[in-house]
């Protein structure tokens, strides 16, 4: 009885130490459980913790539907955060559409996190414990990953435009004290069949290869931890060193071709991956990213350059690197202003807004007897920008002001009759211009925001 207290002790001391300096106190923190032992201690040690620090703790359950259990793990959930009284939400995904592409383990984890990105609490916390580090470490290095895919996962990840912040309040615990701990305070908990499977690469580590090393090297859990953490600490140096280079080469949304090539090839890789991140583009593959980096270093200055991979593009416009998500070309359609401040265009990836004002502007007296209709670029379209001067080309404007090729079928055209008036942010037509005094409509054109 006395080695049970001592341990409960231990690990929820440990656990509170970790999280006293970086969780402040009132928190909300969501525990994701699966069901599993991982998860199931995880929540019990938050629920004897939570109100030393007024934390709010609730949990959240992803039922993928890959087993035939999957319902009874939900209701498995269900009745233990009952029991203990803690909030539980189940969310239910279907991983089929991405199965293809990503593998089940992959889909799953894709998804399970978008489910986590929708959470309200300031905190995420996950199961993950020493043994998951090691076999992620192994797994990452199998797979030829570098310092980043190699580096431990944090105690604390800060929220970003993905995820609230994510704790890992285990990571220096092994599985095998979880194990005591559930058992010594009789924790129930569900097995997942397919942790058996040495199909999977994960498990083929945990019961094939492991067990073997330690026999040899009974400390390589901390030893290989160690590891990661020097990964993490290279991996820091490489984002601190990338951001130095980025201070003078990203401007605004694009990367200058000249930085590039004025880099080794490894800080040039350095740097470019970085851009990438800001973005929110996921990083391409090592092999895809050598091929870019060959490409923009033997790319003229005036030649363009497309690179496509996970539904993203690396595009190089006169000197400039752009990436950008890949959307869908409209097809030809056909819009009316009747009067509204701002207008949808999701076959353009966008909305038009309309500002009446004095003296500024398309003029309302002229566009009234016919209105405006909003149309798709077509190829070849004029407009008279100086009022008694000569037509011009969109093409011609379009490269003046260095608008990129694949933006300019994302463009509104507006048109009053059959004349072209107005592409917001581009060019309008002068004999269209209000006078003083005269009543005006500003039109602005604002792009949606797509994230990874």
């Amino acid at each position: 009885m006395a080695n049970s207290r001592k341990l409960n002790c231990n690990l929820i001391e440990r656990v509170a130490d970790a999280l006293f300096p970086v969780v402040p106190e009132d928190s909300g923190i969501v525990v994701g459980l699966s069901g599993g032992l991982d998860s199931v201690v995880l929540l019990h040690l938050l629920h004897a913790i939570a109100p030393r620090f007024s934390w709010k703790l609730s949990a959240q359950h992803v039922h993928h539907g890959i087993s035939a259990n999957a319902d009874t793990w939900a209701n498995f959930c269900t009745t233990l955060c009952s029991d203990w009284g803690i909030p539980l939400k189940v969310e239910r995904i279907n991983i089929t559409p991405l199965r293809a592409e990503h593998g089940i383990e992959a889909a799953a984890r894709k998804l399970r996190y978008a489910t986590f990105a929708k959470s309200n609490a300031e905190f995420i916390a996950l199961a993950h414990h020493i043994d998951d580090q090691v076999e992620t470490l192994c797994l990452q290095l199998l797979r030829g990953a570098g310092v980043r895919g190699a580096a431990a996962m944090p105690l604390l990840k800060l929220a970003d435009h993905t995820l609230p912040s994510v704790l890992r309040p285990l990571l220096d615990i092994q599985r095998s004290e979880l194990l005591e701990y559930a058992e010594q305070n009789s924790l129930q908990w569900i097995e997942d069949e397919s942790n058996a499977d040495e199909r999977y690469s994960r498990n083929f580590l945990r019961h094939q290869i492991l067990p073997l090393l330690e026999q040899k090297f009974p400390a390589y859990r901390q030893t290989l931890a160690r590891s990661t953490s020097h990964f993490a600490e290279a991996s820091e140096l490489l984002d601190d060193l990338a951001a130095i280079d980025a201070s003078c080469a990203v401007v605004a949304d694009h990367l200058n071709l000249g930085a590039i090539n004025a880099l080794s090839t490894s800080r040039a890789k350095n740097l470019l991956r970085h851009f990438i991140g800001l973005q929110h583009a996921p990083c391409p593959d090592a092999t895809r990213l050598h091929e870019m980096l060959r490409q923009l270093k033997n790319v003229r200055a005036d030649a363009q350059i497309s690179i496509a991979w996970c539904g993203w593009a690396l595009h190089c416009y006169r000197g400039k690197i752009y990436v950008i998500k890949e959307i869908s070309l409209p097809v030809a359609f056909e819009a009316k202003w009747s009067g509204e401040r701002s207008i949808e265009l999701p076959q353009l990836h966008g909305a038009l807004h309309f500002e009446l004002l004095t003296g500024s502007g398309l003029s309302l007296e002229k566009i009234h007897p016919h209105g405006i209709l909003i149309r798709t670029r077509q190829g070849g379209e004029t407009i008279q920008v100086q009022m008694g001067g000569h037509h011009r080309t969109l093409k011609n404007i379009f490269q003046e002001k260095n608008i990129p090729p694949w933006q300019r079928n994302l463009i509104p055209f507006l048109f009053c009759d059959d004349s072209l008036i107005c592409v917001p942010g581009v060019a309008s037509a002068g004999n269209f211009q209000a006078k003083v005094n005269e009543q005006g409509l500003l039109v602005s054109w604002q792009k949606f925001h797509y994230d990874a």
